[in-house]
């Protein structure tokens, strides 16, 4: 799940990063448009993945920090 949602994450990350500098949104271009129901899931999918991804900073990993 973990990559999964980081996966998500760089892919809806990439997509902001182009509307920022190229004013062109790419999720929209290959699905049809902002409110096609395809680009709607996407963006729902990548907004929960964000969601989950704040849990990666709650997590310990590990026995990184024993000593």
């Amino acid at each position: 799940m973990d990559i999964i949602s980081l996966i998500l994450v760089i892919i809806g990350a990439l997509n902001w990063g182009s509307i920022g500098i190229f004013k062109f949104d790419l999720v929209a271009w290959i699905c049809g448009g902002q409110t096609a129901p395809i680009s709607r899931i996407i963006y729902a999918l990548v907004g929960l993945a964000g969601l989950w991804c704040i849990s990666l900073l709650f997590r310990k990993f590990g026995n990184e920090h024993e000593g």
